[in-house]
């Protein structure tokens, strides 16, 4: 078992940059494939990107790809998000998720999950 904790969320004007940090504790971090997923408030929950347990595979949602980076210190047993040119569209709680597959980008293939840390997006 895996618990995850989010940070890094916050308030900050469009076009902005925001790091979001997910520290692991528990079993082996480098064994599990890490994704970062929303939920806009009225809105369900919706895949943002995925790495495989090394970082070298990456998958990003057409919605963020080319503004986000997400990556891994295994030693540090940390996913990163790194959001930049920040869109209010944006605005959402943002979860980190672990998964034994390979990769995923589905929600339910995700078997531990993170609290969730608010980022929000001012116009």
């Amino acid at each position: 078992q895996v618990q995850l904790v989010e940070s890094g969320g916050g308030l900050v004007q469009a076009g902005g940059s925001l790091r979001l940090s997910c520290a692991a504790s528990g079993r082996t971090f480098s064994s599990y494939a890490m994704g970062w997923f929303r939920q806009a408030p009225g809105k369900e929950r919706e895949f943002v990107a995925a790495t495989n347990w090394s970082g070298g595979n990456r998958y990003y949602a057409d919605s963020v790809k080319g503004r986000c980076t997400i990556s891994r210190d295994n030693a540090k047993n940390t996913v990163y998000l790194q959001m930049n040119s920040l869109k209010p569209e944006d605005t959402a709680v943002y979860y980190c998720a672990a998964t034994l597959l390979p990769m995923a980008t589905t929600e339910s293939h995700y078997a531990y999950w993170g609290q969730g840390t608010q980022v929000t997006v001012s116009s």
